[in-house]
């Protein structure tokens, strides 16, 4: 069972970094381990400023081959053998993603303490990681580019009152949990002995970059939390889905057909210094919205 999951929002610029901004790299822990998705310029930085040690790194999900989304995994991969890292590292992404990604660790004199393991994904999907899943699905951008959900896995909500009458110890709960059932004095003890309800596991959505797509709806639906990109506002709403974006407006849409709980913006492009405007129309359609800055946590509850 996962207790903690907790995001953390390392870059939520678009298309270069600025003084205010880095480009995408958002992390999501779920209790011990963490799940990187994107590595932009700047990301190293961010999470050497942030709580999260980069060394809880296991998997890296890339969605797309443009600058601001891999650019910084070379320095990152190369700071983690530094600081000795022996356990392998998984990097996945679209079609592509073993020939760039192998390039980009070609790059300059270095030895590497740790196996980089590199897995191409089609046009959808799932992985299965015990606890938890990630989902994949194609998305509308001008490359080949995913999107992205993470989602824990359903769990039996434990009842005190069956517990008392079992006189079940807690140190065991977990033991039940991890294995279904457990044989105590002289009793096979399952778990569905011990609850009274299912408690619905926990999803993080990641759109990358993406026009307004109404494909992705699948993938996001119901939500805890959905985190996507607002390139712009409608006044330049042209430009914007010309090259493959959404305004912050178009993302609530999709946010309000997914039936989230609550609407991360991110990806904001570099030309706003005041990025109110895109999260105001956003606001109007899907009230949950919420702008976002570098180094912003989020605990997600149960």
């Amino acid at each position: 069972m996962i207790t903690s999951i907790r995001i953390y929002l390392l870059g939520t610029g678009g298309s270069w970094p600025t003084p205010f901004r880095g480009t995408a790299g958002v992390a999501v822990r779920l209790d011990d381990e963490a799940v990187l998705f994107d590595c932009g310029e700047y990301t190293q930085v961010r999470l050497m400023k942030s709580t999260l040690s980069l060394m809880k790194i296991k998997k890296i999900f890339i969605t797309h081959f443009h600058g601001d989304h891999f650019l910084g995994l070379p320095g990152l991969i190369q700071t983690m053998s530094l600081f000795g890292r022996k356990e392998p590292l998984e990097i996945y992404g679209p079609i592509g993603a073993d020939a760039i990604i192998s390039s980009l660790l070609s790059i300059g004199y270095y030895d590497l303490s740790f196996e980089v393991r590199i897995r191409e994904l089609g046009t959808g999907g799932e992985l299965d990681f015990g606890e938890y899943k990630v989902l994949y699905k194609k998305s509308s951008h001008v490359i080949p580019s995913l999107s992205y959900a993470i989602k824990e896995k359903d769990n039996f909500r434990f009842d005190e009152n069956k517990i008392l009458a079992k006189n079940i110890p807690k140190r065991l709960l977990e033991k039940i949990r991890k294995y279904g059932s457990i044989e105590y004095n002289g009793e096979n003890i399952r778990i569905e002995d011990l609850s009274s309800s299912i408690r619905i596991g926990r999803k993080i959505s990641y759109s990358g970059d993406t026009r307004k797509d109404p494909t992705l709806v699948e993938l996001f639906e119901d939500s805890t939390v959905l985190i996507h990109e607002a390139t712009g506002d409608s006044s330049i709403q042209e430009k914007v889905t010309q090259y493959g974006h959404s305004t912050g407006k178009e993302a609530a849409e999709i946010a309000k057909l997914s039936n989230v709980k609550k609407l991360i913006l991110i990806h904001f492009s570099p030309r706003y210094n005041d990025v109110a405007p895109i999260i105001n129309e956003a606001k109007e359609v899907f009230n949950e919205t919420y702008g976002s800055q570098d180094l912003d946590e989020i605990e997600v509850p149960i």
